[in-house]
């Protein structure tokens, strides 16, 4: 893999914990017909009572009371959607707007630009939640340095609403988003960008969540997240960026860059001075003292110069 970060010529990122935080607060609350704002942020806490996504831990957070998992009767996560869950023997939905359509679900709303989860009781549209994700401060650098390090396009693969990709992506300049992707959906995508790829091209993903462990594994080269990602996203990933930064993607590929150079000049150092004394021996100038230097004492030079590596600069 440190070979094929020489050739990344597509750079795929997940959304949410690998541009942005991954850090959500709730910042609104939207109830609809006679429930209250107590009423639907109750609902969704009891809902996402056993989510660990980054979303669900907000919503318990602003709910700030102790939750009895004894009140769950039935719990279903729906890849994509959300959640469907029997709490106290009220029905509730919590999930996306697909959630909601799917479940035929009267929302009556407008597009709402943000993540947003919508709650369900007992199959009427209690309202919905409105939820803020701050972007990392180094993601526009990231994109910036892929960039000027040669790589073509880079694309953002999100399951959020295509209104929040698309700001998200603009402002930090990606140049293709592609929204409202159900895990296999971002498999597929990066199938069709790798189906597009000359033969000395290679992709690389960028992401953090369980949802992104089959892109991970099917892209050239999976990175996830080492702090903020799943154990299942680091296990399938081919690099772990342990600072959670997306930009030292563009310092794995310098570093990648710099060692293949490092390696070539090795190479050609050792064959050089090798060939250099064997004909010496052949003519019968060269001696002991200098056959063990064409030998080890190569060897102790390579090893130096491979540990200019270690001396990175962002060039």
């Amino acid at each position: 893999y440190l070979e094929a970060l020489n050739q990344v010529k597509y750079a795929v990122f997940d959304k949410t914990g690998t541009l942005t935080k991954g850090s959500f607060e709730v910042t609104e609350l939207k109830p609809a017909g006679e429930f209250t704002k107590e009423d639907l942020l109750e609902a969704a806490a009891l809902a996402e009572i056993h989510s660990q996504h980054p979303i669900a831990e907000s919503i318990r957070k602003a709910y700030g009371k102790t939750l009895s998992a004894e009140t769950i009767k039935s719990y279903e996560e729906i890849p994509g959607h959300g959640i469907k869950a029997t709490v106290n023997g009220k029905a509730i939905l919590a999930g996306n707007m697909k959630l909601m359509d799917k479940e035929q679900i009267d929302h009556g709303q407008t597009r709402i630009t943000g993540t947003v989860v919508h709650i369900a009781i007992d199959h009427r549209y209690a309202g919905s939640i409105v939820i803020a994700d701050e972007i990392k401060e180094d993601a526009k650098q990231a994109v910036t340095a892929l960039k000027a390090l040669g790589v073509k396009r880079t694309i953002m693969l999100t399951g959020d609403t295509k209104q929040t990709g698309e700001a998200v992506g603009k402002s930090v300049g990606i140049d293709d988003i592609y929204a409202d992707l159900l895990p296999q959906g971002k498999v597929e995508q990066i199938e069709a960008l790798e189906a597009k790829l000359l033969p000395n091209e290679k992709l690389i993903f960028v992401g953090d969540g369980i949802n992104d462990t089959p892109v991970l594994a099917r892209a050239d080269i999976g990175a996830a997240m080492g702090g903020l990602g799943s154990d299942a996203a680091v296990e399938a990933a081919d690099i772990v960026l342990m600072t959670d930064q997306p930009s030292k993607i563009a310092e794995a590929i310098r570093v990648a860059r710099r060692t293949r150079r490092i390696v070539w000049q090795n190479i050609g150092f050792a064959l050089g001075v090798k060939a250099i004394f064997l004909l010496l021996g052949a003519l019968g100038f060269a001696t002991m003292w200098e056959a063990v230097f064409s030998d080890v004492g190569v060897t102790l030079l390579a090893v130096g110069n491979a540990m200019r590596i270690m001396r990175l600069k962002n060039e």
